[in-house]
């Protein structure tokens, strides 16, 4: 037994000893851990929950998943530098490996550090527990077990905290619900993190008692706030901490079945059915269950949610039952954020104001029959928004007073150029245009403070310069280096992801077009995948997941072809085939220098 343990403990110590943190090949780590997460994937798809443990348990044991967990706590994680209860902030890359090492689930946890956050643009402020780093590698550790598990049984139109989802695919599900005018139930949930019952979400993660200990330790180990005296120590009876690695996914998984739920709710206890000619038995009947659940939409991010539909008694009794739901998941929803309003009103959601607009029928949208219904839908920023970037920006011109207009700029230039690329899918010209001028107003006070005995004409001509664009007369700058405008991105059209789509589906044709970095694509791949859109450069048909493509050169290297993007192109394997066999009949127009022997 002892020679065992030894023998075990040899082995971890000789990775540290011929292994550096430096040295470790992130590229093969990361692909090793996605395959084995597309294995419990394939698995929970097909049912095989045995299989599925299996997997989860050599994941988890697994030498480079532990030191991909160490490296997304310590290094890239924007939260890395704030400390749990042991004052840890960071690690060397010693100590790194040496977590990795004593890295193992056990039944204990350490009490999270609370710390108060202001919530934006409010007075209130947002709870965070903090866990230790040692929690925050274990919960990073767990995260990349269980995420593929409940990838494959999430709903389609759940898009908060779930990996290649954003914001915009619930916009954009949300803009296709509303194909005409309906009622929009806008809900939020109360303390959704905070109030979650613990019985009820350990009942419901449906994993190994290995993990469920583990897990109920994190939720059961309290909190310390060293600024709430007497009582530094706090039990936490309910809710799950926010602010750990973990808590997003267990948050997803308590609130998973809402969507399935309302639908099942319409067909079965509510009854509805919609009236429809059956012209072959020359009568009158119903549509179908699976069309009429569709006439309900449910699309939630994370705790905010929209249940749309057009008939208003279906929405008001929906909301009662959503209410009725959650109270087995010890939530409720938050009446001051609950509203019921129809979508010529419109509602706000993530940040944006959708809305139906009344309007000629040159814009009019048309329903399914093909007439123009009258009304446009239009996403555009909401008021709230638009005035916390305008003060975001008004609080980094006054902090800056002293500071040389070079530094200001750079300040400046990543706020507006984060704003201007969230919201370039929507209709938002109008509005950026008029939060650029009233960042021109503050730029134009904070540089005529800074020379109170000069004339307009003279601060204008020092801090601005006149742009060749009649659009863009002043612009903030030094020479070419200026001030962006929030409108100088380019619009785009935002493609909603699949319903049933997962990152760990294998569909790498299908996931390169839409991600940054992809574990089994370079970055070569994924850049010529992206400009090509998706289709092969010689049949000009989509890549599928069975698919198996080629980098090839346009011009070939023996014809004085180099590796440049411009001469690269991805082609299926049989089409490089039929390329290659092209190319060499094809004579060769390079010549080689003479060599002329004396």
């Amino acid at each position: 037994m002892s020679n065992t343990v030894n023998l075990k403990v040899n082995r971890s110590e000789s990775k540290t000893n011929t292994q550096q943190w430096h040295e470790i090949n992130w590229v093969k780590v990361e692909r090793i851990v996605f395959k084995l997460q597309k294995r419990i994937y394939k698995a929970e798809t097909v049912g095989d929950i045995r299989t599925v443990r299996k997997l989860q348990n050599t994941l988890t044991n697994s030498w480079y998943a532990k030191l991909l967990a160490i490296r997304i706590v310590t290094q890239d994680n924007r939260g890395r530098k704030t400390a749990g209860i042991d004052g840890v902030k960071s690690l060397n890359d010693k100590n790194r490996m040496a977590l990795a090492l004593k890295l193992k689930f056990s039944n204990k946890a350490k009490p999270a550090r609370r710390v108060w956050i202001p919530k934006p643009g409010k007075t209130e402020k947002r709870p965070l527990g903090i866990p230790v780093m040692e929690d925050r590698a274990k919960q990073a550790l767990l995260k990349f077990a269980l995420e593929p598990q409940w990838e494959a049984r999430s709903e389609p139109h759940s898009y908060g905290f779930r990996p290649a989802r954003s914001c915009h695919d619930a916009i954009k599900a949300i803009y296709n619900a509303l194909s005409i005018d309906k009622w929009v139930l806008d809900a939020d949930i109360a303390g959704c993190f905070d109030n979650i019952n613990h019985q009820y979400l350990l009942d419901k993660v449906d994993t190994t008692p290995k993990f469920k200990k583990q897990i109920k330790a994190w939720l059961k180990a309290g909190t310390i706030d060293w600024f709430n005296k007497p009582e530094v120590f706090s039990k936490t009876t309910q809710g799950t901490p926010q602010g750990g690695v973990l808590s997003p996914l267990l948050a997803n998984i308590a609130l998973h079945g809402l969507e399935e739920h309302l639908k099942d709710w319409l067909w079965n206890k509510r009854k509805y059915r919609i009236p429809e000619w059956n012209a072959t038995k020359g009568k009158w009947g119903t549509i179908g269950q699976k069309k009429t659940k569709k006439t309900l939409s449910i699309i939630r991010y994370a705790d905010d949610f929209v249940v749309i539909h057009k008939d208003l008694e279906i929405v008001k009794e929906a909301k009662v039952e959503i209410n009725e739901y959650l109270k087995d998941i010890g939530l409720e929803m938050k009446e001051a954020k609950t509203q019921i309003v129809n979508s010529k009103k419109g509602f706000k959601f993530l940040g944006l104001n959708i809305r139906h607009f009344e309007t000629g029928s040159y814009r009019s949208e048309k329903n399914t029959v093909g007439k123009a219904t009258g009304l446009v839908r239009l996403i555009q920023p909401s008021k709230d928004s638009i005035l916390r970037q305008y003060r975001k920006i008004a609080d980094v011109i006054d902090s800056l007073k002293n500071a040389s207009q070079s530094v200001l700029i750079s300040k400046l230039n990543p706020i507006i150029r984060g704003f201007s690329n969230y919201h370039k899918y929507y209709s938002s010209t109008e509005q950026l245009e008029k939060l650029d001028r009233l960042i021109f107003r503050k730029l134009l006070r904070w540089a005529k403070r800074r020379h109170p005995n000069k004339g307009m004409k003279w601060v204008v001509k020092k801090y601005f310069f006149n742009h060749n664009n009649p659009k863009i007369k002043w612009l903030f700058g030094i020479g070419s280096y200026c001030i962006r405008k929030h409108n100088d991105t380019k619009k785009e059209r935002y493609i909603q992801v699949k319903g049933d789509a997962s990152i760990f589906d294998g569909n790498t044709a299908y996931w390169g077009k839409r991600v940054q970095c992809h574990p089994e694509l370079s970055l070569r791949q994924l850049t010529l995948i992206k400009r090509q859109k998706g289709k092969c450069a010689h049949c000009d048909k989509t890549f599928k997941a069975e698919d198996i493509w080629e980098t090839d050169r346009v011009i070939p290297r023996c014809k004085g072809g180099k590796d440049t993007y411009d001469n690269l192109q991805l082609l299926h394997a049989h089409c490089h085939d039929q390329k290659s066999r092209q190319d060499r009949k094809e004579p060769n127009t390079t010549q080689k220098p003479t060599v002329v022997v004396s």
